[in-house]
């Protein structure tokens, strides 16, 4: 005698959110690259792009899977402030001096 189960598997998909951050020393391509490259590592990032000449990242994610606080503590250990949550202190010193701030004679020379 033979069973047969049959189930109906359905996905719950939590939103898709769209955060705008500040991320106020970001300073060229480089610092562009490695933001995005991070943060596209994190489970629940769907997309990431920084806009260094208005300061700002856009992220995608899915909230079920992380959260924008997490998101800014990310972005904070690859070493730059991110809207209230300052850079990472030991990974900021390691950033290129051009990813650094001006006050640390890092950006970009006139």
């Amino acid at each position: 005698m033979a069973f047969c189960f049959a189930g109906i598997v359905t996905a719950q998909t939590k939103a898709a959110v769209t955060a705008k951050i500040k991320t106020p020393t970001v300073q060229c391509e480089m610092c562009k690259k490695k933001i995005e490259t991070y943060l596209k590592r994190y489970d629940g990032v769907m997309s990431v792009v920084v806009n260094y000449k208005k300061k700002e990242t856009t992220v995608k994610y899915l909230t079920d899977r992380t959260d924008i606080e997490q998101i800014k503590t990310a972005i904070a250990n690859a070493g730059y402030d991110a809207d209230d949550v300052p850079a990472n202190e030991e990974s900021y010193e390691k950033l290129p001096q051009c990813c650094k701030k001006l006050d640390d004679a890092g950006g970009k020379k006139p």
